[in-house]
C-alpha cells in the first residue's frame, strides 16, 4: 500500500520495484525488510541502500537500539523516510545550480530541512521519533559521500565521511572524522583522531560491533601516537558472507579494498603543493589530503594491496599510503614492535636488579610462535625460560624448560616454520608433566608438576579452567603477544570489556602473581586492571607505552618516503628505494630510543612525585580544561580516589596517561609558535628526526618536507616532557609566554651538554643500581630547571641559537673551573656518592 496521502499506481512504480528485485537477485543489495520502502515511497533500489547504510551505521553506535526497531521507524514513517533521503540528495547531490554553498542552502538546504522537521512532528511513536531524529542528526553530520559517483557504476557501494564532534549521542571518545563503508557483503569505519593520524586496518570478526572494537583501539592509538608526528586513528572492517576458508579469505581481501576504495573516493590529493578534491563531490569540510593506513590483526599482507589503490587514483603518498608494503619495512622480519617492548620490559627487571639478557627468567606468554610480537619477542633474549603460553587454538605447558639452548632453538624453528601452531613443537623436548593441547578440550589431565606449579588440585581441567590458572600463575613474566582482553579489575564487569570471546578465562588484576607485565599486544588488560595491578606492587605500564614501536617505525617509513620520493622527483636521486633500504637498521635504532625514553620517564616520573601527587593532579585538571585528558575515556580515578590511597602515590599506567596526554598538549602548543618553528635553531630538532644518512646528504631539503612544522613540535615535544618530565607544564605555565619556557629548557639543556651526561648515565645500565642512575638524571633535570626558572623569573629570554649557547657555555666553564679550585662540601659529598656507587 502506499503511504497515506500519496497516489501511486502499480504501473508507475513497476520499474522500481522490478529493478530493486533485480538488485537483490543480482546480490547487490541485502534482502531485507526496506526494500518496501520501494512501495511505500517509491525510492530507488540504490537510495534505499543509502538508508540502509545509515540505519547499519546507526547500529554500531547505538547497541540498544535493534535492527527491528530501526527498519519499522523507516517504514512506519513512509514520508519522514522519504524527507531523509531528500535531505540527503540535497546536501550532496552535484548541480551547477547549487554550485555556491549559500545558493545549496538557500534552494535546496532549507526548503527540504524545514519539510523534514515538518514531517517528524507527525511520527506517534516516542522511540520511532528518536531514532529518525537520530538518522537525521547523522545525515547532517555527514561531510562527503561517494553516493552519486558510485551510484550506476558496477563497483556500487556507498561511502560517507561524518564530523563525529556533530553526532549528538555518538559514544565516546569521539573521534575528530570518521568514514564508514557500506556494501552487501562488507562494512567498515575508519576513525580519525584528528587531520594527521595514522593507525593500522583490523579484520574483525565482531559483525554486530565492530566499531567499538576499533573505537577502543583508536583511543590507545593516540596514546601511543603521541610520540609521533600524526595523531592515533584506526580501521577496520567485516566480511558478512562467510563461506568456506579461502573463500572467506579471498572476500576478506575484497572487503578490504572496498575499504581502500572508500577512504580515498573522499579524500583530497596534492599534487604539486595545489589541493585537488575528489571530482564531483559536494564538500562541508575543509581540504584533507592526509590519509595514511597500516597492517593490523588480519591485515598484514594487505599493505600491497592498500598501495596499488593508491596508485590507481594517483595519490600524493604513493606506496607512504600504506607502510610496510613490498617496499616498506617488514615489522615481523624486523621484530620491532617486540624490540621495543622488550626494552621497557628490560628496565622493570633492571629496577630490581635483574640483567635478562644474561640472567634466567620465567615466562607465561599470550600466543604462538608465528605471531609478530609474540614471536620475535620468545627469542629476544636466550635466557628465556617459557613455562606455559596458550593461543587461539592450544595450551603449551613446559614446567621446567631445558637450559641448554634446546628449548630456544625449537621456539625459533616454529617462529621460522610457515603457519605454525603449539601443536607443531617438538613433544620430546617438553619436560616432565608437560604437553600440548587443545583450548577447547573439556579433560586435560593435569600432572604432578603442573599441580604443584599451579596449585591445582583436580586430576583434570578443562581449558578454560587451565588457561585462567596459567593467567594466575607465580612467574617473573606475563608477556602479552596474542589478540584478547584476558584482565580486568575486580570492579569492572565482563559486559564492560567489550571481548565477549573470552569472558570465560578472563580474570581480576588482583588474581595475578606475575611479577612483570609486558604488553606486546593491545589490550590485553583493562585500564583499570593496570592501575589495580600497579596499585599492589605489580610493574606494568601500558599496551600505549609497551608496543608503540610499530606505529613509530610506520611513521618514520611514510616521512622518509615523502622527503626520499620528493627529491627523487627533483631528479637529486634516481632510485629512493636504494637509499630507503639503507637506512633500515638507522630507523630502527631511532625508533627503540623512543621506546627507552618513555619507560625512563615513567620511571623518573615515580621519583619525581613522591609528595607532590596534588601537584600532577592539577596538571590532569588543566589537561582535562584543555581538552587533552578525558579522565572518564582514560579510566583515570577522581583526586578523592588517589588521594584516599595510603601512598597518596599515582600508578605507572596512570603517569602513562599524562604522559601522552601532556605531549599532545605540548606539541599542539608548539605548533602555533610559528616564530621558534621557523628559527634555524630549530633544524637541529628536524633533523635529529631522520637517520643520519638523509641529515649528512640533503640537510638543505628537509625544511620542505610537508610535514617538517609537525616534526619539529613532536620532536621538542618529545624531548622535553621525556627529559623534564611531566612537571615542565608547570614551568610552561608560569612563563609569560610558552614559547619562553620552551625555548630557555632546550638553551639549558644544550648549554648543559645534557645529551652527553644523559648517555653516559645510560652506558651505566647493570653497571649500577638503577636507582641510582635515576638520582643521577633526576640532579640533571634539577639544575635545568633551576635555570630556567631563574632566567625567566629575571625576564631574560634565551633562544637555542649559536650565539647565546656559545656565550652561556663559556660562562659554565669559567664557573665549572671556580668550583675545581674552590670545591664545596656538598659537591664533594656528592662526588663520593657516586663513586661508592660505582
Amino acid at each position: 500500500k502506499a503511504a497515506k496521502g500519496q497516489a501511486a499506481s502499480f504501473p508507475v512504480l513497476r520499474p522500481t520495484i522490478l529493478a530493486n528485485l533485480q538488485a537483490v537477485m543480482d546480490g547487490k543489495i541485502e534482502n531485507d525488510t526496506l526494500n518496501k520502502l520501494c512501495v511505500l515511497t517509491g525510492l530507488a533500489w540504490q537510495e534505499i541502500d543509502v538508508l540502509r547504510a545509515y540505519r547499519n551505521y546507526f547500529l554500531q553506535l547505538d547497541h540498544h537500539t535493534s535492527r527491528t526497531s530501526v527498519n519499522h521507524a523507516l517504514i512506519n514513517n513512509p514520508v519522514v523516510t522519504k524527507g531523509l533521503f531528500n535531505y540527503f540528495e540535497a546536501r550532496f547531490r552535484p548541480n551547477p545550480a547549487w554550485q555556491k554553498a549559500m545558493l545549496r542552502e538557500e534552494l535546496a538546504l532549507f526548503p527540504t530541512r524545514l519539510q523534514l522537521l515538518k514531517s517528524l512532528q507527525t511520527v506517534a511513536d516516542m522511540n520511532e521519533d528518536r531514532i529518525l531524529r537520530t538518522l537525521f542528526n547523522l545525515i547532517d553530520s555527514t561531510m562527503r559521500s561517494n553516493f552519486h559517483v558510485r551510484r550506476d557504476l558496477a563497483e556500487y557501494f556507498i561511502a560517507f565521511k561524518v564530523n563525529s564532534l556533530g553526532v549528538i549521542d555518538m559514544p565516546m571518545p569521539k573521534p575528530q572524522y570518521e568514514i564508514y563503508v557500506h556494501a552487501v557483503d562488507m562494512e567498515g569505519i575508519h576513525l580519525r583522531g584528528g587531520k594527521v593520524s595514522r593507525g593500522g586496518i583490523r579484520w574483525s570478526d565482531r559483525l554486530d560491533d565492530f566499531r567499538t572494537e576499533i573505537l577502543g583501539l583508536m583511543q590507545t592509538q593516540i596514546s601511543k601516537n603521541a610520540l609521533i608526528i600524526p595523531t592515533g586513528a584506526k580501521g577496520g572492517f567485516v566480511v558478512k558472507k562467510n563461506g568456506g576458508k579461502l573463500d572467506f579469505r579471498a572476500a576478506g581481501k575484497q572487503a578490504y579494498l572496498k575499504l581502500m576504495h572508500g577512504l580515498l573516493d573522499l579524500t583530497d590529493n596534492l599534487l604539486d603543493g595545489e589541493i585537488i578534491p575528489p571530482p564531483n563531490l559536494v564538500t562541508y569540510d575543509d581540504p584533507d589530503p592526509y590519509l595514511v593506513v597500516a597492517a593490523d590483526k588480519g591485515t598484514a599482507a594487505f599493505s600491497d594491496i592498500a598501495n596499488g589503490v593508491a596508485a590507481e587514483y594517483r595519490f600524493w603518498l604513493g606506496d607512504a599510503f600504506a607502510s610496510g608494503g613490498s617496499h616498506g619495512y617488514d615489522h615481523k622480519a624486523l621484530g620491532i614492535t617486540a624490540r621495543g617492548a622488550w626494552e621497557c620490559v628490560k628496565r622493570h627487571f633492571r629496577e630490581i636488579g635483574k640483567d635478562i639478557q644474561n640472567q634466567a627468567f620465567t615466562v607465561v606468554g599470550i600466543g604462538s610462535m608465528d605471531g609478530d610480537v609474540f614471536g620475535n619477542g620468545m627469542l629476544l633474549s636466550p635466557h628465556t625460560r617459557l613455562l606455559a603460553a596458550f593461543s587461539g587454538q592450544h595450551i603449551f605447558i613446559d614446567p621446567n624448560p631445558s637450559s641448554d639452548g634446546r628449548a630456544f632453538n625449537e621456539r625459533k624453528r616454529l617462529f621460522e616454520l610457515p603457519g605454525s601452531t603449539w601443536n607443531d613443537y617438538d613433544k620430546s623436548l617438553i619436560s616432565e608433566g608437560g604437553g600440548v593441547y587443545a583450548r577447547a578440550d573439556k579433560d586435560i589431565p593435569i600432572s604432578p608438576e603442573v599441580k604443584a606449579w599451579l596449585g591445582l588440585r583436580y586430576k583434570s581441567v578443562d581449558g578454560e579452567t587451565l588457561i585462567r590458572a596459567l593467567l594466575m600463575a607465580k612467574v617473573d613474566l606475563l608477556w602479552l603477544g596474542g589478540i584478547g582482553t584476558y584482565v580486568k579489575a575486580s570492579s569492572e564487569k565482563n559486559e564492560e570489556v567489550g571481548d565477549r570471546n573470552n569472558d570465560n578465562v578472563r580474570i581480576n588484576a588482583y588474581e595475578l602473581q606475575a611479577t612483570i607485565v609486558g604488553e606486546g599486544a593491545n589490550l590485553g588488560f583493562t585500564q583499570k586492571a593496570r592501575i589495580e595491578f600497579a596499585l599492589r606492587g605489580g610493574r606494568i605500564n601500558t599496551d600505549a607505552v609497551d608496543n608503540s614501536a610499530g606505529v613509530d617505525t610506520s611513521d618514520h617509513e611514510v616521512n622518509l618516503k615523502i622527503l626520499l620520493t620528493g627529491l627523487q622527483k627533483k631528479s637529486v636521486i634516481t632510485d629512493y628505494q636504494v637509499l630507503f633500504s639503507a637506512m633500515t637498521d638507522a630507523v630502527c635504532q631511532l625508533v627503540l630510543a623512543n621506546n627507552i625514553a618513555q619507560s625512563l620517564c615513567l620511571s623518573l616520573e615515580q621519583c619525581r612525585s613522591l609528595g607532590q601527587t596534588e601537584a600532577y593532579l592539577h596538571i590532569a585538571e588543566r589537561l582535562e580544561a584543555a581538552g587533552f585528558l578525558d579522565k572518564a575515556v582514560e579510566s583515570f580515578p577522581s583526586n578523592k580516589i588517589i588521594l584516599a590511597r595510603p601512598t597518596q602515590v599515582l600508578t605507572r599506567p596512570e603517569f602513562a596517561v599524562l604522559l601522552a596526554a601532556s605531549k599532545r598538549y605540548l606539541t599542539a602548543q608548539i605548533q602555533q609558535q610559528t616564530q621558534l618553528l621557523h628559527d634555524d635553531c630549530c633544524s637541529h630538532y628536524l633533523q635529529a628526526y631522520f637517520p643520519k644518512k638523509v641529515v649528512q646528504h640533503y640537510p638543505e631539503h628537509l625544511p620542505d618536507h610537508p610535514l617538517a612544522k609537525e616534526i619539529k613540535a613532536t620532536m621538542i615535544s618529545n624531548k622535553i616532557i621525556n627529559q623534564a618530565g611531566i612537571s615542565f607544564l608547570n614551568l610552561a605555565a608560569e612563563a609569560e609566554h610558552i614559547l619562553d619556557a620552551v625555548s630557555c629548557y632546550l638553551s639549558f639543556d644544550r648549554i648543559f651538554a645534557g645529551d652527553g651526561l644523559r648517555k653516559a648515565i645510560a652506558d651505566l645500565d647493570n653497571q649500577v643500581a638503577a636507582d641510582v642512575q635515576y638520582k643521577a638524571l633526576l640532579q640533571l633535570e634539577k639544575t635545568v630547571a633551576i635555570a630556567c626558572q631563574w632566567t625567566l623569573e629575571q625576564g631574560q629570554i634565551l633562544r637555542p641559537d649559536p650565539a647565546t649557547l656559545t656565550t652561556y657555555q663559556q660562562y659554565l666553564a669559567d664557573y665549572r673551573e671556580y668550583c675545581k679550585q674552590h670545591p664545596s662540601d656538598l659537591f664533594l659529598e656528592q662526588c663520593q656518592d657516586y663513586q661508592q656507587a660505582g
